[in-house]
């Protein structure tokens, strides 16, 4: 049988190997696409965290989760003063959500009596 095969049948003219400056130029596409990315989705917590239709809480964790970090426990830590810009809320405003989960968590945290 001397029929040409599959890959030269269909159109395949070529399965060369890809070459090194290929790779290096296919991979320094993905590393951009996967930077625009992250910017992108960095933008879109940024935007959650300052919208005005998200309520304190929803904006608190936002900031949290942008940043790696937790609310601290003590009400006159200065990063609560970051937290404010950053959510677009006051002082106060975040220092009633840190008394809310610290309400939250005692009530979690007591015993169930029957």
């Amino acid at each position: 049988m001397n029929s040409p095969s599959w890959v030269f049948a269909n159109g395949v003219e070529s399965l060369r190997p890809i070459t090194a400056s290929e790779l290096i130029t296919a991979q320094r596409a993905r590393r951009a696409m996967e930077e625009e990315e992250r910017a992108q989705q960095r933008l879109a917590q940024l935007a959650e965290q300052r919208a005005d239709s998200n309520p304190p809480d929803i904006r608190i964790r936002a900031w949290e989760k942008l940043h790696g970090l937790r609310l601290p426990s003590d009400s006159s830590h200065p990063v609560l003063e970051l937290i404010a810009i950053g959510t677009r809320l006051t002082l106060a405003q975040v220092q009633a959500e840190q008394s809310a989960r610290q309400t939250r968590e005692s009530r979690a945290a007591e015993p169930i009596s029957e």
